[in-house]
């Protein structure tokens, strides 16, 4: 958890600091560290589920067919 809430540190920091060296406002800055963090998380979220499906796919199609049934 220390990483992650480090990690989570630089990141706001590091969108923060580009806000404010591309506008020179604080408030863009301030704005920016918090709502480029968040759509990031919301893409994460999306671009797991997509990794997920796509596994799911993979290990479908390499799965042999299954056995039909011996007629009576």
């Amino acid at each position: 958890m220390s990483k992650t809430f480090s990690f989570a540190c630089v990141h706001f920091t590091v969108a923060f600091t580009v806000g404010y060296l591309l506008t020179g406002s604080i408030a863009v800055g301030g704005t920016v560290a918090l709502v480029e963090p968040l759509c990031n998380t919301f893409a994460y979220h999306l671009h797991e589920k997509v990794w997920a499906w796509l596994a799911s796919r993979r290990t479908a199609e390499t799965e042999p067919a299954g056995v039909l049934p011996a007629a009576a």
